[in-house]
C-alpha cells in the first residue's frame, strides 16, 4: 500500500519559514540539508504525531510567485477560537473577517492564516 510522505513547498527564505510554522502552528525541524542532488536547500517539518510532512525548498536564485488561492495546508485544532485569539495577539490576521460570526449557526468552524510567502493556511476545529 502507498504512504502519504510528505508536501513540497518552495519558500523565499528559509529560516523566516521555519521561525513562522515553529512559532504559530508548533511545527519542528526534522532535518536539514545544506545541499540537495539539485542543489536547493531542504528543511522537513514535523507536526508532532502527524506522519505527514511539511518540505519546504529553498534555492537563492529561484524567485518565489505563490498564486492566490492556489492551495492550502489544513491543520485542525481542538478550540479554533482559542487557537485563532492566541494567533491574534501574535500580530497575525485571521480571515475571513467574520470568522467567527459563522459558529453561530452550527457550520463546520474554520478560518484561514496566510504565511510569510502567501500560501494559505486553513485552521479548522477538530
Amino acid at each position: 500500500m502507498a504512504v502519504f510522505l510528505h508536501t513540497r513547498v518552495r519558500v523565499s527564505d528559509l529560516d523566516q519559514s521555519i521561525k513562522w510554522y515553529a512559532d504559530h502552528l508548533g511545527f519542528v525541524v526534522m532535518s536539514r540539508s545544506d545541499k540537495s542532488p539539485a542543489g536547493n536547500q531542504i528543511v522537513h517539518m514535523e507536526l508532532p504525531g502527524n506522519p505527514h510532512t511539511l518540505e519546504f525548498t529553498y534555492s537563492p536564485d529561484y524567485e518565489l510567485t505563490v498564486p492566490e488561492d492556489l492551495m492550502h495546508f489544513a491543520i485542525g485544532v481542538p478550540d479554533l477560537v482559542a487557537f485563532c485569539d492566541k494567533l491574534e495577539k501574535a500580530g497575525l490576521e485571521i480571515w475571513p473577517d467574520e470568522w467567527r460570526e459563522q459558529f453561530t449557526s452550527g457550520g463546520l468552524k474554520m478560518a484561514f492564516i496566510t504565511d510569510p510567502d502567501g500560501y494559505e493556511v486553513e485552521l479548522l476545529e477538530r
